[in-house]
């Protein structure tokens, strides 16, 4: 796969990400994901996906303030950056023209 390029998971959480504007960061991210798939997401696996998303300049992340709730820890929360809204919108677009003409027929199988 090259660099620039989504996988089907990458996608999910870079979605979920976006739709959470400033309140993106790990657990809300899951469960915007677990919500609008049906799909169970491990933390470890949205985690290695954020950080890979980063890797690639499609997010970025800042450290919140620590919290006493989190044991003097803090959150780290997600951005979508200029390249991963880019992406998404090619992304949106290509998927647009393969469905062309493929639901009715999709339907009827």
């Amino acid at each position: 796969m090259a660099r620039g390029s989504l996988g089907e998971f990458e996608h999910l959480i870079l979605l979920a990400v976006y739709r959470l504007g400033v309140d993106a960061y790990g657990v809300p991210v899951i469960h915007e994901v677990e919500e609008r798939t049906g799909r169970t997401v491990t933390q470890a696996a949205a985690y290695l996906t954020l950080r890979r998303l980063e890797e690639k300049g499609f997010i970025r992340s800042k450290l919140g303030k620590p919290t006493a709730e989190r044991g003097g820890r803090a959150k780290r929360y997600f951005e979508i950056t200029k390249a991963g809204t880019a992406r998404l919108r090619d992304s949106r677009a290509a998927l647009a023209k393969m469905w062309q003409g493929i639901s009715p027929e999709l339907d009827r199988a």
